[in-house]
């Protein structure tokens, strides 16, 4: 009895690997044309590699045909000893599952990074790492990236910081087979009496943008302009809208800054009347004009 204890505790350290891989990959969804080993405890003439069919199912001595697409490789585990011992092939089966070779090999990076494409990787990669094969992120790109995972079409948002700290500590894993997606940053419009108008992409470190930053981005307002009356023109379902925005008040410190959205547009106007009056299509009329700077 002690030396068949004894004999179980070894198999059972044996196939601790084996368990450890399953237990890492756990978020991983085995698919069609992935390979796996099977390792079964104590039963060595039952391990084996297999390759995933395209119905999803893998051939096993003695059990058969066992359908493990869509699942984890611990479920995978936990099906095929539910198989052996439904067949009454093992009293108390332990088996171990890991992937040892994805069919789906490459993520795909698109959007705005310097090189998109397909870039093949073998295993879990941090997103950072994804970005760098694929040359980093463009000059016009969010920095709110979309992971959408392999599988479950799960969507994981993530930052991309320009703290190293931040950056490191908030990163997400890839898999094989993810794709990620970085979208153009939004861009904020500033029109009227100011050093340069035109449209400012939101590219900086926080991806936010407020009046007063984006007044400074266009080298602020001119001696002619009228900043008491300027105007905010937001953009909404049903078409833009606007209201006041006292400019003046807001760089005297006597009003809070505001925080912009993407497609924001600031009109400051100029100090003839003509231009008090202007009204919201107007001022939206004239952005097929504007410059676009980036920053």
């Amino acid at each position: 009895m002690r030396f068949t204890t004894r004999l179980f505790a070894c198999a059972a350290l044996a196939l601790l690997p084996y368990a450890a891989a399953a237990q890492q990959n756990e978020t991983l969804l085995i698919g069609p044309g992935d390979l796996l080993n099977v390792k079964v405890l104590d039963t060595p003439e039952l391990d084996q590699s297999t390759r995933v069919t395209d119905a999803g199912t893998i051939p096993l001595i003695l059990c058969g045909e066992v359908k493990v697409s869509s699942l984890t490789p611990e479920a995978a585990a936990r099906r095929i000893e539910s198989a052996l011992l439904d067949g009454h092939f093992l009293l108390h089966p332990h088996v171990a599952v890991s992937v040892a070779e994805f069919a789906t090999q490459k993520v795909s990076v698109l959007g705005e990074v310097k090189a998109p494409g397909a870039y093949s990787i073998t295993t879990s990669r941090s997103v950072l790492d994804v970005l760098t094969l694929a040359g980093g992120l463009s000059d016009l790109a969010d920095r709110r990236v979309m992971i959408d995972r392999r599988g479950t079409h799960e969507r994981i948002p993530y930052f991309v910081s320009n703290s190293p700290d931040v950056a490191l500590a908030s990163s997400v894993i890839v898999m094989p087979g993810d794709s990620i997606i970085v979208p153009k940053a939004g861009i904020v419009y500033v029109l009227g009496d100011v050093s340069h108008p035109g449209g400012y992409t939101i590219t900086n470190t926080e991806a936010q943008i407020t009046v007063l930053q984006l007044i400074a981005r266009a080298g602020g307002t001119n001696h002619s302009a009228v900043p008491s009356r300027s105007k905010l023109i937001r953009k909404s379902a049903t078409g833009y809208s606007e209201s006041p925005l006292p400019l003046s008040a807001i760089q005297k410190g006597k009003s809070p800054d505001v925080q912009l959205q993407a497609n924001d547009i600031i009109y400051v106007p100029f100090s003839y009347l003509r231009n008090f009056g202007m009204q919201a299509t107007g001022v939206v009329g004239s952005l097929g004009s504007a410059a676009i700077y980036a920053f």
